[in-house]
């Protein structure tokens, strides 16, 4: 810390606890840092919390740059390191090994007030960077502050809690009875809250919403992106986050591995800088490994954020020029009331109709249909409810995305089980076949993907696909012509969104199928 050449990194080489609690590499924090204004580094009164201590390698950085910034005001090395860890940095680790961690990180000693820290002036262990083990405050079955499961949470004192001090109190000003300057970090990103399968709840944006009661100058964190469609608790927070005006600068890679080498995160990952005095437009960062795009717009702009600059003018002549788009003509999930686990009987019998479900064909009565029975003798479109499992968050941008998985037409007298989106019913096979075509087709996909920020495809995705009369056939040479695309345009959604077969085997009956998409 105190010498101006540290090789190798050991913090760039270290391995994430999980995907839920990602450690963040040197260069990703320190390009947060650059986002912060240069002056703050020659302030000797200006204060900074990491309030979801992992590797301490913020806290690091920090005070890397303020030995640097404050060499003059306060030429004495070790009096300019004592001011700047006893006064300038602060944090709160997540677990007890990370508080070990993060202070071997910053203090180069486990022990703030040990025989090799670089700090003399700490009479305490855990100098300014604390850890409370604390338990989840129930109101019945859920912690009040985080939502946590109590069948998935209420453990044994020798196992991690994951109630995490800093979202757990009302006054996160009394943690350190002080506020601070510049919050930033990397929280937990979710917790198993106890449904079915790998079922989690975000809890990111708590850690968001409590440094915001701080009124800090500037807030910096990094979080999945997945908030930018709302979703499973994230509704309010989407709103919240679109419509400050403060949010200066956001970051969006469409890829995790970007960020973090080696974790998959849905829908990609991003991180911002809000600040406290600005008030405007955020410059949107297109960021990848290769290129970089930027554009200064308003988030707001759209019910939910679309993260592609280039795709903002695409999608605006679309809302301009169609009639209606596709939401108000699909269905949300589970369109007739069978759950994943449905599997209806094994033979046809009288009275029934075909169940689909990841299994295969099963059979149910016609009566046991309680919801949209009115669909069941229509021509039905059904994809997969998640975006392709083939590599779609591990594929090269070079080679474009699939953004659904195959169609299927059922037939009349065919329904489904949740596994499956319904997104159209026509009276007519023509109609149908025109439709399974049109939705194959890389205008509307490239639309489709505008509104899909994590692995679920739903309903709302199709907010900005247009209605089409579908007793003609469409091809994206007639849409682009229709929507008044300029070749550039057309160029970013050739590049993007990769071909799908549009043969009549693609829609073979279910039967046929033997339920092909399944549980994703």
């Amino acid at each position: 810390m105190l010498t101006p050449n540290y090789n190798p990194d050991v913090l760039s080489c270290l391995a994430n606890l999980s995907s839920d609690e990602v450690f963040t590499p040197p260069a990703l924090a320190n390009q947060m840092l650059d986002l912060l204004p240069l002056d703050l580094w020659r302030d000797p009164n200006a204060t900074f919390l990491d309030p979801c201590c992992k590797s301490g390698v913020f806290l690091r950085e920090i005070a890397r740059r303020l030995m640097s910034g404050l060499a003059e005001q306060i030429p004495d090395r070790q009096e300019r390191a004592n001011h700047i860890f006893t006064r300038q940095i602060f944090g709160i680790a997540i677990t007890e090994i990370t508080a070990l961690l993060a202070r071997r990180s910053v203090y180069c000693s486990k022990k703030a007030n040990g025989k090799y820290s670089v700090c003399t002036a700490f009479d305490t262990a855990e100098g300014n960077i604390i850890f409370n083990r604390l338990i989840h405050q129930w109101e019945g079955e859920r912690c009040k502050f985080c939502g946590a499961s109590l069948h998935e949470y209420d453990r044994d004192a020798s196992l991690e809690s994951h109630a995490y001090q800093f979202i757990h109190t009302d006054d996160p000003q009394e943690i350190f009875k002080m506020k601070f300057d510049v919050i930033i970090g990397n929280p937990p990103y979710q917790l198993s809250d106890g449904g079915f399968g790998v079922s989690a709840k975000p809890i990111f944006h708590y850690f968001v919403q409590q440094a915001k009661k701080l009124n800090p100058t500037f807030l910096s964190m990094i979080i999945p992106a997945r908030w930018y469609a709302g979703g499973k608790g994230l509704d309010e927070f989407r709103n919240e986050m679109l419509n400050d005006q403060r949010m200066k600068i956001l970051v969006d890679y469409e890829s995790s591995k970007d960020c973090f080498q080696g974790v998959n995160i849905a829908g990609g990952i991003c991180y911002f800088l809000w600040q406290k005095d600005y008030s405007g437009d955020c410059e949107v960062v297109n960021a990848s490994q290769m290129t970089e795009n930027r554009q200064t717009r308003p988030l707001n702009q759209f019910p939910i954020f679309i993260r592609s600059n280039k795709a903002i003018s695409i999608v605006k002549k679309v809302l301009a020029n169609a009639k209606d788009t596709w939401d108000n003509h699909n269905y949300p999930r589970n369109p007739f009331g069978f759950s994943t686990k449905e599997r209806g009987k094994k033979q046809p019998f009288s009275g029934c109709v075909s169940l689909l479900s990841s299994q295969g064909i099963g059979y149910v009565s016609r009566t046991d249909c309680v919801k949209n029975s009115e669909l069941i003798d229509k021509y039905k479109i059904i994809i997969g409810r998640l975006v392709p499992s083939n590599g779609e968050l591990d594929v090269n941008p070079a080679d474009g995305y699939r953004v659904i998985t195959n169609t299927q037409i059922l037939k009349p007298n065919q329904i489904h089980t949740e596994s499956y989106l319904l997104i159209g019913a026509f009276d007519t096979w023509q109609e149908a076949k025109n439709f399974d075509d049109f939705i194959k087709l890389k205008f509307p996909r490239f639309l489709l993907r505008q509104a899909i920020s994590s692995v679920n495809v739903t309903k709302e995705c199709f907010r900005f696909v247009p209605y089409e009369d579908f007793r003609e056939s469409w091809t994206d040479e007639k849409l682009y012509k229709k929507y008044g695309l300029t070749e550039e345009e057309i160029a970013f959604i050739e590049t993007t969104i990769r071909p799908m077969p549009t043969d009549t085997g693609e829609t073979a009956d279910a039967e046929d199928r033997n339920g092909e998409l399944g549980d994703e």
